[in-house]
């Protein structure tokens, strides 16, 4: 079965917009790739960290919606995000989050290999993850973070789930997941031949209530296609499922198709390419606010609103 390769980026909801910036490229080290707007809702950002040029599947990104109420955990929900660090790097991170005052929690073998739980400013639940899988990386030379110790990007999400069987079932017979079996109350599923970021898990709790989106929590989980006529098929094949998918939505840097599924986490069938040097030069991604064009004439009401943003060392954060 041809078509998802893997994540492609996971888009959360953040608070203030430069703790965001401070937190992610400052204290994570990962760059920002893309300062532009929620295009459905141009009065917010939406920033993309991601590795040194932007390679799908290295990206998390985020809505800052300090307004919003903090996120509600349940069903329906991803959970928390894991991000790959290379072998051997934990102890690196230990203490580098420590000394920002993060809480950490132990450190855990997931899958073979270990993973370290924390909560980002905003209350976002991450996991430094350890891998070797092959994956597209570029280091950002201009990290805070030593290039062999930089995350490499996205390395799988949790969902809680109602019902394991229903979503179990659409992920394997419709998006060409591998069900890889259950580590503790964790079941797991790959994409069998896909890239990096190709994790999912699902912890099944049909009594828990269902969640909310808001500050800390994720929005959506998109995953990697290769090309338009691979989105197309795709989308043909969530539409025979009756997942009611979106028709493609073209978001300028990829384009997309959004749709819920069984248990109804929003997901997004996102295609690799033009990719974030469509409009930018790669040597300064992310250095100034960038609008797709249909947004552009409305470039002066749309910064009136936004707040300013600075680099984290020209911000006064602690790096």
């Amino acid at each position: 079965m041809t078509g998802v390769t893997g994540l492609h980026h996971i888009t959360c909801i953040a608070g203030d917009a430069q703790d965001n910036v401070d937190f992610y490229s400052g204290v994570l080290g990962m760059r920002l790739v893309k300062k532009s707007v929620n295009q459905d809702s141009p009065g917010t950002y939406h920033l993309f960290y991601a590795d040194g040029e932007g390679h799908p599947g290295t990206d998390i990104s985020f809505f800052p919606w300090p307004e919003m109420s903090p996120s509600k955990h349940g069903a329906g929900l991803a959970m928390e995000v894991s991000l790959a660090i290379p072998l051997g790097s934990t102890e690196y991170w230990i203490d580098r989050l420590t000394e920002h005052h993060l809480q950490l929690g132990e450190v855990e073998t997931r899958r073979g290999t270990s993973a370290l739980p924390f909560t980002d400013p905003h209350g976002l639940p991450l996991v430094l993850h350890e891998t070797g899988d092959v994956r597209e990386f570029t280091p950002w030379r201009e990290s805070t973070v030593p290039v062999e110790k930089q995350i490499r990007g996205l390395h799988s999400v949790r969902l809680w789930e109602r019902d394991l069987a229903m979503t179990s079932a659409f992920l394997t017979g419709v998006l060409g997941f591998v069900d890889i079996g259950a580590e503790q109350e964790w079941f797991g599923f790959e994409i069998g031949d896909g890239g990096s970021g190709r994790y999912l898990e699902i912890r099944e709790i049909p009594d828990v209530d269902r969640g909310r989106w808001g500050t800390g929590g994720v929005h959506h989980v998109a995953w990697r296609v290769a090309d338009d006529k691979t989105e197309l098929e795709v989308r043909e094949r969530i539409e025979r499922a009756r997942r009611r998918p979106t028709e493609v939505i073209d978001r300028f840097w990829f384009k997309s198709v959004y749709f819920l599924e069984p248990g109804g986490v929003l997901f997004e069938i996102a295609t690799d390419g033009p990719g974030f040097t469509v409009d930018e030069d790669p040597a300064t991604l992310g250095e100034h606010l960038v609008l797709p064009p249909w947004l552009e004439s409305h470039r002066g009401e749309i910064e009136a609103v936004l707040p300013p943003i600075k680099p984290p060392a020209e911000s006064g954060a602690r790096l």
